[in-house]
């Protein structure tokens, strides 16, 4: 909206040119986002008083304490994601509208998700698993008809490869089916992650820093070129977008840092999942997400491994065996007597180290 109506005026206020640089949008976006989040926080924990959280008997006991504390705050996080982008983006760019629809989409299953959980009589009756596949499946769909009317047909169903230039993985018909686990994937793992106040929402940072930063260095054909990274032009608009969810995740931590005053829900996790899902993909960087977002699979990992050795052990020796104490992994460090700040602390150093890893495979190339 401002970049439409500032930027004709900049002949006559030279400071409305500022709005013709990408940085500067992503930066004011950013900012506008943080503030919304920070006001609106406080306003949502006092007047939405039925979003309470509703703690599950397979986490550690000490979470009890936790239960009551408000939920889906990942609803002010999706406004203000919206407000700061709509407010900074160019409305002619086709890939603003698919992300900002994917991010909405996907904030909205798991409203729904924690709408269900918060109104059941079970602590675990959230949305059941074969209704949230099929709305993935539907979103992946949709993904897959702009990619392929959009992008150029050369390049629509392929991604890159890491380590190598110039060499791109084929996925074909198999394509929508790609999406879908990258979407189900990212989500999931978030899902997972979002465990310890603070812990979802600050290891996200990075990962979002560097898609911001590839997202520009993609939209530049210099730096493209230099990096050998496809040359998407209207990638650029996306770093607003990056930078706008990163100034909701800070302003949210404020609230949402030990001990929590608020959590993310599903809705928080679920967008944050829709929003690195649409990002990776629009940048064709898919592969590029597993590493930038290496705690989350890390995370996720842990889970398929900690289940499918109970399951085999038990099905061995008749008794199932555990490998951590607890999973996803953030509990089994919990179990063997780490604090919780310490825990977030260390993990977002992790998630920074993964982050810094995939900017220097940019390089490797």
């Amino acid at each position: 909206m401002l970049y439409h109506l500032l930027t004709p005026l900049s002949e006559n206020f030279i400071l409305f040119n500022l709005f013709n640089y990408i940085t500067f949008r992503a930066f004011l976006s950013g900012i506008i986002s943080f503030l919304i989040v920070f006001i609106l926080t406080p306003i949502f924990i006092k007047r939405f008083k039925e979003f309470r959280e509703r703690i599950k008997e397979d986490v550690p006991s000490w979470h009890k304490k936790k239960e009551g504390t408000p939920t889906a705050g990942g609803i002010i996080m999706l406004l203000s994601v919206l407000i700061s982008s709509l407010l900074l983006v160019r409305y002619d760019n086709p890939l603003v509208w698919i992300s900002l629809f994917t991010i909405t989409y996907m904030a909205l299953i798991g409203f729904y998700d924690d709408y269900k959980k918060m109104t059941s009589k079970s602590k675990v009756d959230g949305l059941k698993v074969l209704p949230k596949l099929l709305l993935q499946s539907i979103l992946a769909i949709i993904i897959f008809i702009f990619i392929i009317f959009y992008y150029p047909s050369q390049i629509a169903t392929k991604t890159q490869l890491l380590f190598f230039k110039n060499i791109f993985i084929d996925f074909s018909i198999f394509y929508p089916i790609f999406i879908f686990f990258v979407f189900v994937g990212t989500a999931n793992a978030l899902n997972l992650t979002d465990g310890l106040d603070g812990l979802a929402g600050s290891c996200s940072i990075p990962p979002l820093l560097t898609f911001l930063i590839i997202a520009y260095i993609t939209s530049h054909i210099v730096l493209s070129k230099y990096l050998n990274i496809l040359h998407i032009p209207q990638a650029g608009e996306l770093t607003i977008i990056c930078s706008s969810i990163i100034g909701a995740l800070l302003g949210f931590l404020w609230y949402n840092s030990y001990p929590a005053e608020i959590f993310m829900g599903d809705t928080g996790s679920q967008m944050l999942g829709g929003a690195f899902g649409i990002i990776a993909i629009l940048i064709k960087q898919e592969i590029l997400l597993a590493i930038a977002g290496g705690l989350f699979v890390i995370e996720a990992m842990s889970v398929i491994i900690q289940v499918s050795y109970f399951k085999l052990t038990k099905r061995k020796y008749g008794q199932g065996k555990r490998i951590f104490k607890r999973a996803p992994l953030h509990h089994h460090f919990e179990e063997i007597g780490w604090q919780e700040p310490k825990i977030v602390a260390r993990f977002l150093i992790i998630s920074t180290i993964f982050s810094i890893i995939a900017l220097a495979t940019l390089k490797i190339r």
